[in-house]
């Protein structure tokens, strides 16, 4: 399944948002960036959830009784499933 720049733009953000630490203010609280920034995160992570979802339903509510066909429904319900594990 071909990959747009743009879920390649999301998986950049959550590994950079990962791999730096949290910024935080002397007394304990998060800075308003890293608050903002871990928002966009949140946000682009449910929103690549939801289209991930989207696609699973669409597999699963088709029906075929060709072999090949359902080999590849399956496949890709698989291949999207483990997506959704990843990212959950």
């Amino acid at each position: 399944m071909a990959r747009g720049w743009e879920s390649k733009s999301v998986e950049e953000q959550m590994a950079n948002a990962l791999e730096s630490p949290v910024a935080q203010a002397g007394d304990g609280h998060v800075s308003e960036e890293a608050r903002r920034a871990a928002e966009v995160v949140r946000a682009a992570r449910d929103r690549q959830l939801q289209g991930l979802n989207l696609q699973r339903e669409n597999i699963l509510s088709q029906k075929t009784s060709n072999a090949g066909r359902r080999a590849a429904l399956e496949a890709a319900l698989a291949h999207i499933e483990s997506q959704i594990q990843s990212i959950g």
